[in-house]
């Protein structure tokens, strides 16, 4: 009997927890909707808010979630009080970032605003406020800074082959500053200087394709390189093709190869990385060929890109820069361009890194330390063939390892530049100086080859009173090795873009020699 009436008690306490357990399921997305409903009620006394409406927030919008650490951590910092909003309604700040973020498209941005038409609402409503409004705010505070001044994370960035690291911004902090000056929010100071002029491009670009572009320009099969005096129906095609983008003043009508073709030619070829060659080849019409909406794309691309260079570069008083798809390095001083040289950079089996470093040591004369890779690859089997490989290639043994004897046959050349990295690259000169006359100049084991490695010197060199013009040339032709530190360490940015804004304000484009950019454009569409 006692057992019959334990096992009625035990089944009977079983029934009440699941009628308690049904009951408490039945009433959650009551309570849910409750916390909801209080989320969109007017708060015209702007009392610190109930920290747990917080969550019933990010339940409703969901893709906002992402960014409920860093809004929490904001009004913790505030003691849950409002930001957006005061006695009067919505503050100015509040308009202020509503433009900016329904402007977003204007910085590149490729992924669509989540939960936009709402947005809209609540700010197009009147400035009564309610708590849904004030955390949208926050939220898309937060969705602005990630989208337009911080990109994608560190760790994606490295996955594709980029270590040039820009210091972390604490976005939560940066609130305080945009609350205090709204102003700031339209300034361009937040990215370098380069990103604002890539955004200047993008704009005329937009605008080109709202006009209709450009026609591609059908290129016949037996096609022959045109020069100066040749006649052909393709000239009048390629002269309206470089009036759409600036490169032509006026379009002549002509069909000849003349002298005022030779200017509009010459241009397109410097903004596409080619040689100017007052000629018109194959790889000239395919680059006039790629349409306005890829160019389009190529810009939003590095635009990104952009986002992961530190604002501060260009407040160094001089540093270089080598962009590896334009072959091109550059040398900043006092905000001036103090040098500009051709490169040859690494091939894509050994490709150059994107990463950075400091010029300590310009070594004149200098030997070359073979790798282990090329001593294997190349070296130990040009011995087998050849006992004399090594003096026939100036070569010597050294603790086991072999290196180059300093002099003009040397695969360095005549001097090089060290700013020590685990990367072993470095820039430096070369006997090879044909190469520098190619449109495409990949060439090397992943180091830099300048083709103005004396004038490098010299501009590194010039207010160093130990130094003038006759002592590197000498040092550079001592066949001795000698190295010297120089007084004030050189940043080195190695980067690569594939669009570029000079200084004149005009945007270049270059060839994706590693094929990185259809990577980062997916990166750049995929929802999170």
């Amino acid at each position: 009997m006692r057992n019959k009436i334990h096992f009625i008690f035990i089944i009977s306490a079983l029934l009440c927890s699941c009628l308690f357990l049904t009951n408490c399921k039945n009433k959650q997305p009551k309570v849910l909707a409750e916390l909801e409903l209080k989320l969109d009620q007017p708060d015209p006394e702007l009392k610190p808010f109930d920290s747990t409406l917080i969550e019933p927030f990010f339940k409703k919008y969901p893709e906002l979630a992402i960014y409920k650490e860093e809004v929490l951590a904001v009004y913790r910092n505030h003691t849950f009080n409002y930001l957006w909003h005061d006695s009067k309604g919505r503050k100015e700040t509040a308009d202020v970032l509503y433009n900016r973020v329904n402007s977003i498209a204007e910085e590149g941005i490729m992924q669509a605003i989540p939960y936009k038409k709402e947005f809209d609402l609540k700010l197009q409503e009147s400035a009564a406020t309610n708590l849904s409004s004030e955390l949208l705010l926050t939220s898309y505070y937060f969705f602005y800074t990630d989208k337009v001044l911080a990109g994608i994370d560190q760790k994606k960035r490295e996955d594709m082959g980029w270590f040039l690291k820009r210091e972390r911004t604490s976005y939560v902090s940066y609130l305080d500053t945009l609350l205090a000056n709204p102003g700031l929010v339209n300034k361009e100071t937040q990215l370098n200087k380069q990103y604002y002029l890539l955004k200047n491009a993008l704009e005329e670009y937009r605008e080109l394709a709202k006009n209709g572009g450009w026609d591609s320009i059908q290129i016949p099969e037996k096609f022959k390189t045109l020069k100066v005096k040749d006649s052909s129906e393709l000239i009048l095609k390629i002269r309206k093709r470089l009036v759409i983008t600036g490169d032509l003043k006026e379009d002549s009508g002509s069909a000849i190869f003349d002298e005022s073709l030779i200017e509009g030619i010459s241009n397109f070829q410097k903004r596409h990385g080619f040689v100017v060659d007052k000629a018109i080849g194959k790889l000239t019409l395919g680059a006039m060929n790629v349409s306005v909406e890829d160019r389009i794309k190529t810009i939003m691309i590095n635009m990104e890109r952009c986002r992961w260079i530190s604002p501060n570069i260009s407040k160094d008083k001089e540093y270089v820069v080598v962009n590896i798809p334009a072959y091109k390095l550059i040398y900043i001083k006092d905000d001036k361009v103090a040098l500009e040289s051709n490169v040859v950079v690494g091939t894509t089996m050994h490709q150059t890194v994107i990463f950075s470093g400091k010029i300590k040591y310009i070594v004149f004369s200098p030997y070359w330390n073979i790798p282990q890779s090329i001593i294997k690859n190349e070296v130990l089997p040009g011995i087998e063939k050849n006992s004399n490989y090594l003096e026939n290639h100036n070569m010597e043994w050294n603790n086991g390892l072999v290196r180059q004897k300093p002099g003009a046959r040397n695969s360095l050349g005549l001097v090089k530049f060290l700013f020590p990295n685990s990367n072993n690259i470095y820039l430096h000169d070369t006997p090879s100086k044909s190469l520098f006359q190619r449109d495409s100049r990949a060439f090397s084991h992943g180091c830099i080859r300048v083709e103005k490695p004396k004038e490098l010197a010299q501009v590194i060199l010039e207010n160093d009173s130990k130094w003038n013009s006759e002592k590197i040339d000498l040092a550079m032709n001592k066949g001795e090795e000698t190295w010297y530190t120089i007084k004030n360490e050189i940043p080195v940015y190695i980067g690569y873009f594939t669009a570029w804004t000079d200084r004149d304000g005009k945007v270049n484009f270059y060839h994706d020699v590693y094929k990185r950019d259809s990577q980062l454009a997916t990166l750049l569409t995929e929802k999170e």
